[in-house]
């Protein structure tokens, strides 16, 4: 028994050329992406070790701040403690 895998190939050249300048697309954001997670991590580092702060916390700073949600990540802190302290109390 094998698995047969039907792919209906494009036949016109503006189809297959829409489909590679897609991919090109793709692949240039995704290098991109990775650019900007690396300088993400080395700014938190480089932060970190100049104000003695854990990465973890200034990570968790930068993402609420993008995000703009505090009250919400408050909320959830919240809820996490009221159902610890209930019931592993």
């Amino acid at each position: 028994m094998s698995n047969v895998i039907n792919v209906i190939i494009p036949s016109s050249t503006e189809d297959k050329q829409r489909i590679k300048s897609c991919i090109q697309e793709i692949s240039n954001a995704m290098t991109r992406m990775a650019a900007e997670r690396e300088f993400i991590k080395e700014a938190i580092a480089e932060c970190c070790d100049d104000v003695e702060i854990d990465k973890k916390y200034l990570k968790k700073m930068a993402n609420i701040y993008h995000k703009q949600n505090l009250n919400e990540v408050v909320g959830d802190v919240e809820v996490i403690d009221a159902l610890y302290t209930g019931i592993m109390s």
